[in-house]
């Protein structure tokens, strides 16, 4: 098999959603085949602490080797946090070439690994041999209804950013390169080809995330608990979260009412917005409890001792879905292409876009629903873990890839052949 060459801007195995991501597709594909990985200086620590701790199974043909990149501190000075982010990585996947070049890093096949957005473009071509590309995925506008909670401001920032990445699909040329110099382009979801019209021999569809076997814990309680994890932000929807959980609250008796929770596991800048929501739909205190972001060895506690994962996101991605699914919780969400194409009907209530109020009366129902009818919520359970073990766990990602590599690789072949008969 092929040494491949893989770029992820963010690798972190102590981390989740992308960095949790990226590490952990480099280090399952890495027990298949060569892999070279190339991540940020930041995300070296990391790195060798968890392989100075763990060991990394390394056999001839089957070896992983990890090198570091940052841009020099003139050309980064100005990035702090999430500020400047997106420039950072654009700029840093062009610099990374470069630094492979001065390495003189051997390898037979590139692959651009994250971030996961289908706007902005890879730079590995420009090293002359083949290239996969992704998985990438795509976000659609937030509609306007669901943006009004959060004022002018939210609506304009979400619009500011689809004008954006319009601008890249038209305008850029590198991104244009970048689809047609891909051997194989990963998507994430079936709306990455309305707008980058990847061609059919080139499209593999292939499950946006995964993630490891969750240790499976058996917490006995009498609460009805929904949890929700996530970045406060507009993205996620916590604002449809708190007033569907209010809506199904208030619908209960008394009697009921004392059984019922909503959990929100995160931060975000919205956070005071959500507790003021809370107030406003007069739910008693103790109802709901906000965490902040914790350590992911403390996560299986939450979701053992939850009844459904409610995550009426905007996005086209979602890696928490995933999460939920592998603890056998049902899942309750849009029907779109993030949360919605990650489901099915066997294992999710999936609601589909109307007006803002129907919306909140669609998911209290589909709530209710999972409240009253404990065979409905449990068969839905046993669907989300067995969807998980046949999509979604890293071991099944991994092969799929190496899949994709060997394809390239015949594609390369083939080439080579079509060459040599040419000249004969």
């Amino acid at each position: 098999m092929a040494r491949i060459l893989m770029t992820a801007y963010a690798a972190n195995p102590y981390k989740g959603s992308e960095d949790g991501s990226g590490w952990n597709i480099i280090r399952h594909v890495a027990e298949h085949v060569d892999v070279v990985a190339i991540t940020r200086e930041n995300n070296r620590p990391h790195i060798e602490q968890f392989m100075a701790e763990n060991r990394i199974p390394s056999t001839p043909g089957r070896q992983l080797h990890f090198e570091y990149f940052d841009l020099p501190y003139w050309m980064r000075f100005w990035k702090k946090g999430g500020r400047g982010a997106m420039l950072y990585h654009y700029l840093w996947h062009f610099g990374v070439v470069f630094f492979i070049l001065k390495k003189g890093i051997r390898f037979d096949i590139a692959h651009h690994l994250n971030f996961h957005n289908d706007w902005t473009p890879s730079f590995l071509w420009l090293l002359g041999k083949p290239l996969v590309w992704g998985p990438i995925g795509h976000h659609h506008k937030i509609p306007s209804e669901f943006l009004k909670p959060y004022g002018f401001k939210a609506w304009l920032n979400d619009r500011i950013l689809w004008w954006l990445k319009k601008a890249f699909w038209t305008l850029d040329p590198f991104l244009k390169i970048t689809k047609w110099t891909s051997g194989k382009i990963l998507c994430m979801n079936s709306s990455v080809d309305e707008v980058l019209h990847v061609p059919a021999e080139k499209h593999v569809l292939i499950p946006p995330t995964a993630t490891e076997e969750p240790p499976q814990l058996n917490i006995e309680t009498d609460d009805f608990r929904v949890i929700s994890v996530g970045r406060f932000v507009p993205l996620k929807g916590f604002d449809v979260t708190v007033r569907a959980f209010a809506r199904f609250y208030h619908r209960q008796p008394a009697v009921v009412q004392r059984k019922l929770k909503l959990t929100l596991i995160g931060k975000g800048p919205e956070e005071q917005r959500l507790r003021r929501m809370i107030k406003e739909e007069q739910l008693p205190d103790g109802v709901v409890e906000i965490i902040p972001w914790i350590e992911r060895s403390e996560l299986p506690k939450y979701y053992a001792s939850s009844k459904a994962f409610f995550f009426p996101s905007h996005e086209g991605a979602g890696m928490v879905v995933v999460e939920a699914l592998s603890y056998g919780l049902p899942v309750v969400c849009f029907n779109n292409y993030g949360p919605g194409e990650f489901t099915d009907d066997g294992c999710a209530i999936r609601v589909n876009y109307d007006s803002y109020e129907a919306c909140l009366d669609r998911f209290a129902e589909g709530l209710e629903r999972l409240l009253y009818d404990e065979k409905f919520r449990k068969s839905m359970g046993e669907n989300a873990r067995k969807r998980y073990r046949n999509l979604y766990t890293y071991e099944a990602k991994a092969i799929q890839i190496v899949e994709v590599y060997g394809a390239v690789k015949s594609g390369m072949l083939e080439q080579s052949q079509n060459v040599s008969w040419g000249t004969a």
